[in-house]
């Protein structure tokens, strides 16, 4: 079972092993860093389960780093030791969010029972149960693992959680974990993408319909939100839902009870509503296309999902994840990549994100004929992109080429009537013919020879 790991910060080297002494003899993983702005460089590497930090020390002192580490990672539970001039302050940043703090000379046995209560809240392996509510998402990096402990927080609350980001970053994966961590998991996850499917039937999808109530209803349908009765819906794309279904999920969301498309009477609903978007849905609001009071019911909690170059280093873990699934479902033995070909992945830029590493690398897998993927496989799996954006210059003077062959071949290479069909003066087309290499004459022979 892994251990509950706790950053110490402490200028005095005496307290410093004193403190990790105790606190390893009580079970815990300890680090320590001899000042605020070394425990901020930690915490860029690596997340720990709780800081306990000095009040006084040489430059950031405790309540200054612990407001740095609040306004990047809320959920991080951050306890002070103060001396008796500063519990004021340490009183007033505990209405902040301070976790806790301790008087010096402080009590070792209230010290260890902080850090455990501390650690239990966090959501640690050590304290919470083992990590299979997160085993789907792959990450080594700080900015992940901050949000998975928010994302835990928010399981256990049952608050509605509006996840963002873009897509391909693994949206609904995150909103299966949350729901494997909720006090709903034994119960159904239901999930289903608003902007995949046509307005006319979503609402029956969502809410059911009963027999009678369009042509092809042949029977009653119960709808997601009875389907999932006791358990977690997950609304994925939620800013493409059509305004007249918004109303009907604001029913839900207020009063727990749906209304099959075609019923007289509405029923209640035991759910917990999840959604995601890659949209701006505070723009909508302005736009008139989502309402901002269902907005303000589904954005409870709002987790940010980081894009794939914001997290590089996962690229690696996430590469050699998706090449031993691969290699089993094409039943290839491969071993992993060469050097090259992994600096690549990891300079790439993935606009699709996760779901373009993926595509990729099984592009790579279905391709390779060695034991390793070379770089040569990869570099035409990045290449082989669905649209690449062109500077306007260069599209402008790709369409203006192939515009003028086309007419050169319409009109059998007659300049005179290429001005005219392109509405300019002979000078001007004969300026553009030369400007991209290209000889009237030859449309000429090439008639004739044809």
């Amino acid at each position: 079972m892994k251990k509950p790991a706790i950053l110490v910060v402490d200028d005095d080297a005496a307290l410093r092993e004193l403190i990790t002494l105790r606190l390893e003899a009580n079970g815990f993983r300890v680090d320590t860093v001899d000042s605020a702005e070394a425990a901020l460089a930690h915490l860029a590497l690596a997340r720990p389960d709780a800081v306990l930090t000095d009040m006084q020390m040489g430059g950031m002192d405790g309540m200054a780093l612990f407001r740095a580490i609040h306004a990047r990672d809320p959920a991080l539970p951050v306890i002070v030791l103060t001396a008796h001039g500063t519990i004021p302050d340490a009183v007033a940043a505990t209405q902040q969010g301070l976790f806790g703090y301790l008087t010096k000379p402080y009590d070792a046995p209230t010290l260890i029972e902080l850090l455990k209560r501390a650690t239990r809240l966090a959501g640690s392996a050590a304290e919470a149960g083992d990590a299979r509510w997160r085993s789907e998402i792959v990450t080594a990096s700080p900015v992940m693992e901050t949000l998975l402990a928010e994302a835990r927080l928010a399981a256990q609350s049952g608050a509605a959680v509006l996840i963002q980001g873009e897509s391909g970053t693994g949206k609904e994966l995150l909103a299966r974990a949350i729901h494997r961590a909720s006090p709903r998991h034994a119960a159904p996850f239901v999930a289903i993408n608003c902007g995949a499917i046509p307005a006319e039937l979503l609402e029956s999808e969502l809410f059911g319909h009963v027999k009678g109530a369009f042509t092809g209803a042949g029977r009653d349908h119960p709808g997601l939100f009875q389907s999932a009765s006791g358990g977690t819906v997950f609304l994925d794309e939620i800013g493409d839902m059509p305004l007249p279904l918004q109303v009907k999920l604001l029913r839900v969301l207020q009063e727990g009870e749906v209304r099959a498309v075609g019923a007289t009477e509405a029923r209640k609903v035991d759910v917990r509503i999840l959604s995601a978007t890659h949209r701006d849905l505070e723009s909508a609001i302005a736009a008139g296309q989502f309402r901002e009071d269902l907005y303000y019911r589904l954005n409870v909690v709002n987790l940010a999902l980081p894009p794939l170059r914001e997290r590089r280093e996962d690229i690696p873990l996430l590469a050699q994840h998706f090449l031993a699934s691969l290699s089993a479902k094409y039943q290839r033995r491969l071993h992993g990549f060469a050097p090259d070909a992994l600096d690549m992945l990891a300079a790439a830029d993935w606009p699709g994100n996760i779901r373009q590493l993926h595509n990729v690398l099984e592009q790579c897998v279905a391709l390779c004929t060695t034991a390793t993927i070379p770089a040569t496989l990869v570099s035409r799996a990045l290449r082989d992109k669905p649209a690449e954006i062109r500077p306007l210059a260069e599209a402008r003077a790709a369409f203006e080429r192939d515009y003028l062959i086309t007419l050169l071949k319409l009109t059998r290479g007659q300049a005179s009537e290429v001005a005219r069909l392109a509405g300019r003066n002979r000078t001007e087309v004969y300026r553009l013919l030369q400007r991209h290499g290209l000889n009237p004459a030859l449309f000429k022979q090439r008639d004739e020879s044809a």
